[in-house]
């Protein structure tokens, strides 16, 4: 029962690292073009010659 201790604290601060990544994401436009980067991956714009 005393390592509840350690793990609770260390999980909650974890999840307030996550909490405040996901938001950081948000403020910097992470999530507006999703289909962009998946059609950049099939469609090579670049000619062979």
């Amino acid at each position: 029962m005393d390592v509840l201790v350690y793990l609770i604290p260390i999980a909650l601060l974890l999840s307030f690292i996550g909490l405040i990544s996901f938001f950081w994401t948000l403020n910097n436009d992470q999530y507006d073009d999703l289909e962009g980067s998946a059609n950049r991956i099939l469609f090579d714009d670049e000619k062979t010659e």
